[in-house]
């Protein structure tokens, strides 16, 4: 998380630099300050909730309605957000009061961190340093998504997400072992793995697997067919003599 004395020029310019790795369409800084509401969102929110930490509460929530007014991105001004912070696309994105959000983090587009009850305090997830979030997701409730992890679109979370792990599915499972990504390592300075295609479906993957096994019990139910039709007809051969004698 942002220190409190950080500075707001400081991490805004951060916000704007680090578009260049996460979105092939960014072309020169200008471009991106000018017409990246999501990066606009963010901004907004950086003042709101400086503000927010002053106890000037009605004030933040006014820049934070503006904001949502002209980005359609939903974060409340008690979010923590930490640096490098970056909404591709920025529509639909709510963001609760109470979640924390770590460095070099990435959302798409309709991704909702979400609170599951009335009860006061935490309500909200809490999100590691380099989490990749894709569009649609929803994270919900006071749950903790390592550093590091992958949710896939789409995906409902309700529970933690262990570090570098991918979790698809609704409700959200551990697909995929770290071990079987690309380490962060070997992606160019900067960047993120855009290789969403890649997400496995384990819901296809059990299928897989059944339809080999059916495949396997039909062969052998074919093979021990053959062999009673063998077996029969080896009897009907030492049958057929003794009965006409």
């Amino acid at each position: 998380m942002p220190p409190h004395d950080a500075s707001l020029w400081a991490q805004v310019a951060e916000d704007i630099a680090c578009v260049k790795g996460r979105d092939p369409a960014a072309r020169y800084t200008l471009e991106i300050a000018l017409t990246y509401p999501g990066v606009h969102a963010v901004l907004h929110h950086r003042a709101a909730h400086r503000l927010w930490r002053r106890g000037w509460r009605f004030p933040a929530r006014l820049l934070a309605w503006f904001a949502r007014l002209v980005t359609n991105v939903d974060i409340h001004p008690g979010a923590r957000i930490g640096r490098r912070f970056f909404i591709d696309h920025g529509a639909g994105v709510v963001i609760g009061e109470t979640a924390e959000i770590g460095d070099d983090v990435t959302l798409y587009h309709g991704v909702t961190l979400g609170g599951t009850s009335w009860s006061p305090g935490k309500r909200h997830p809490t999100i590691g340093d380099g989490v990749l979030i894709g569009a649609g997701a929803k994270v919900l409730g006071p749950i903790t998504v390592a550093a590091g992890a992958r949710v896939g679109a789409n995906s409902v979370v309700v529970s933690d997400v262990p570090p570098a792990m991918t979790v698809v599915g609704i409700p959200g499972r551990i697909v995929r072992d770290p071990r079987d990504r690309r380490a962060a390592a070997d992606q160019p300075y900067g960047r993120i793995d855009l290789e969403h295609h890649l997400i496995p479906d384990p819901v296809g993957e059990a299928l897989s697997l059944m339809i080999d096994r059916v495949a396997f019990l039909e062969a052998r139910v074919g093979h021990l067919q053959g062999r009673v039709a063998e077996l029969q007809a080896q009897r009907g051969g030492r049958d057929t003599p003794a009965a006409c004698a």
